[in-house]
């Protein structure tokens, strides 16, 4: 005889009603817009009640991919404590939409492989694993699910869970969690623009479990990411004052999905002509006697643009350098940099007059998307020149208070890396046979996006 978990959230994070559920799920199918045209194997969702986040953790679900037959929903506790790896002993989950089969061979396999354990306690009261089943109800039409509750110090289990079962490309997996909770909507948006920074820069050093309930599988899915060099990619934030008006105890909401590659590459294949367009936007807003740009001016544009990003603009009139200016380090949303840099670009460049409406109507614009600059190791100046790749490093050096830096667009003028160094240093403000041993040196690589007769 099955064993079925019998939904116990129901009629309280959503619908009791069958009707009444497949209504509210068809509303965010029809509300559901998205820039992305891409479809992944892991995604990170909410998991509160569904006026609240259900649209966003919809939005998610629409980026996991169909073609799979198992999906592994990772998720904390929040009513009983585990020192493991939970699974819960169930042949089938029930909503109100009907039942779902569990992968139990996945799940013993797990048991054995992973030293994990049956907990159904653990799971009696649990909301984050149940929420997420009826999106995987009216996406899927034969699915099975593995539902996994982890505690505290689970990082490093769960990361080996996801990298043994993500081989097998009938495998998915859903992340459930919320973000920060019951903090006042302007500390709410600053400590979640914090989380979503690291969890886009793969980097979840000093990350605090308050900043996510669903801190664990987070970190484990941001760490399976930057050891594949995959991405995660923004779907969206916002919390529950939106839902509620009450802007005094929110909680946060995010959802992303992982791209295998870079981000640059993603933003480059699918969104250069709203790139160029920005800056187009940008000058011709100065051009036209705007003293103030407006972020607002810009929408509708891809969330992905909201995470943080470094670039540079150039303009060229008749293939001649006619403004260039950029950020090397990412400190801000990609098109906050982009709106700025492109305006600097045509009008602050101390190198040229600011430019006019009739230049506008004859140059060119192309934008460089810098990635994160890696220090390069050396003994010396032969071992530094050793380790660059021509035409496809960006290089940064460093030393006594003295920087300069060339994307790697310049290696179509400078070919020799010896030349290209030495110039370097003299950008930098240094004698081309400058050398020392403090002096730093960084690669970068970038995503070049030219515009290709985009309409002005």
């Amino acid at each position: 005889m099955n064993r079925i978990k019998t939904p116990n959230v129901a009629g309280k994070f959503y619908t009791s009603i069958k009707a009444e559920l497949l209504e509210t799920l068809e509303k965010f199918k029809s509300n559901h817009k998205s820039d992305y045209n891409y479809f992944s194997r892991a995604i990170i969702v909410p998991h509160a009640g569904y006026m609240f986040s259900g649209q966003l953790a919809f939005d998610g679900f629409c980026r996991l991919d169909k073609n799979v037959k198992n999906i592994f929903i990772i998720a904390p506790t929040h009513h009983k404590s585990v020192n493991n790896l939970a699974l819960a002993n169930y042949d089938e989950w029930e909503t109100p939409l009907g039942k779902v089969s569990v992968n139990k061979n996945i799940q013993e396999e797990i048991i054995s492989q992973f030293g994990c354990e049956y907990s159904d306690k653990a799971f009696a009261e649990e909301h984050a694993i149940e929420v997420q089943i009826p999106f995987i109800q009216f996406n899927y039409k034969d699915i099975k699910i593995i539902p996994i509750l982890v505690g505290n110090d689970d990082v490093e289990k769960t990361l080996r869970i996801i990298k043994y079962y993500y081989v097998n490309p009938q495998n998915a997996f859903v992340i459930s969690s919320d973000l920060s909770h019951f903090l006042k909507e302007a500390e709410a948006k600053k400590i979640d623009t914090l989380t979503a920074r690291m969890i886009e820069e793969k980097n979840m050093q000093g990350f605090r479990f308050e900043q996510a309930c669903g801190a664990v599988p987070i970190c484990a899915l941001t760490e399976f990411a930057n050891q594949k060099n995959f991405s995660l990619i923004r779907i969206g934030l916002t919390n529950s004052a939106k839902a509620t008006g009450d802007n005094s105890k929110v909680v946060g909401y995010g959802s992303w999905f992982l791209f295998e590659g870079e981000k640059n590459e993603f933003i480059e294949k699918n969104f250069s002509p709203k790139i160029i367009d920005i800056v187009k936007k940008t000058i011709n807003a100065k051009l036209s006697g705007k003293t103030e740009i407006n972020i607002t001016n810009y929408m509708p544009y891809p969330p992905i643009l909201d995470s943080d990003g470094a670039c540079f603009v150039t303009l060229e009139e008749n293939n001649i350098l006619r403004g260039c200016i950029g950020s090397v380090i990412a400190h801000s949303p990609l098109i906050i940099d982009l709106i700025k840099n492109a305006y600097n670009a045509a009008f602050a460049d101390p190198r040229f007059a600011p430019l006019s409406r009739e230049e506008f109507e004859q140059i060119s614009i192309s934008v460089s998307l810098l990635s994160i600059p890696n220090l390069i190791k050396f003994e010396d100046e032969q071992d530094l020149l050793e380790q660059i790749n021509p035409f496809v490093d960006g290089i940064i050096i460093k030393d006594k208070q003295k920087q300069a830096l060339y994307l790697p667009s310049v290696w179509e003028q400078l070919p020799d890396k010896k030349l290209f160094l030495n110039s370097l240093k003299q950008k930098a403000g240094f004698a081309p046979n400058y050398f020392s041993k403090t002096i730093e040196a960084y690669r970068f690589k970038t995503n070049y996006i030219k515009e290709n007769n985009f309409e002005k």
